[in-house]
């Protein structure tokens, strides 16, 4: 196994597809060739291949998410499956021990989980983060991997979001703040 680790982050129908709740559309489905080619060469690499998906119960009083955006990535539902060719690829690969979906209730893919100890035994020490929105939960997860003491590398053409100005403040935060190294897939 490497030392490297993909994350894959809230890649799912209703952040996604055109009928999604909370959808960045086509600037996201774009990146699903990228994205299966990153999974792909990383498994292949014996690397670690994670899906960190959000998931929600609706208009939960007790999550500060019911306040900012419409209900989205329900438990069970449509939208919170995996998108398209994504999908496709992990149904394919889901049995394997180096790739796993795991469940979020926050932006990163830290918080409330316990992916960090699962890195360490794993001997990870550089993500590659990929997935959207750029400028929410792919940035908080960064933010948390830097203070964590993770390298990032970050795929430009593997990271969208729905507000186009966020995600070119995120990609350059990312290099400018986090040391992260951006790249084309």
């Amino acid at each position: 196994m490497t030392n490297q680790a993909l994350l894959i982050i809230d890649y799912t129908n209703d952040f996604v597809a055109d009928k999604g709740a909370l959808t960045c559309a086509e600037p996201g489905q774009v990146l699903a060739p990228n994205i299966v080619k990153l999974a792909e060469d990383t498994h292949q690499a014996d690397g670690w291949v994670l899906l960190p998906t959000d998931v929600h119960t609706p208009n939960d009083p007790y999550h500060p998410e019911t306040k900012l955006f419409p209900p989205h990535n329900v438990r069970g539902s449509w939208g919170r499956e995996l998108f398209g060719p994504v999908k496709d690829w992990f149904d394919q690969n889901q049995s394997a021990d180096n790739v796993w979906q795991f469940d979020k209730t926050r932006y990163s893919a830290f918080a409330g989980t316990d992916l960090d100890l699962r890195l360490r035994e794993r001997h990870v020490d550089t993500l590659i983060l990929t997935g959207v929105c750029t400028d929410i939960c792919v940035l908080h997860t960064a933010v948390d991997a830097y203070n964590l003491g993770y390298k990032l590398i970050i795929p430009q053409n593997a990271v969208a979001s729905f507000d186009t100005a966020g995600h070119a403040w995120a990609l350059n935060h990312f290099k400018t703040c986090l040391g992260a190294e951006i790249i084309l897939s």
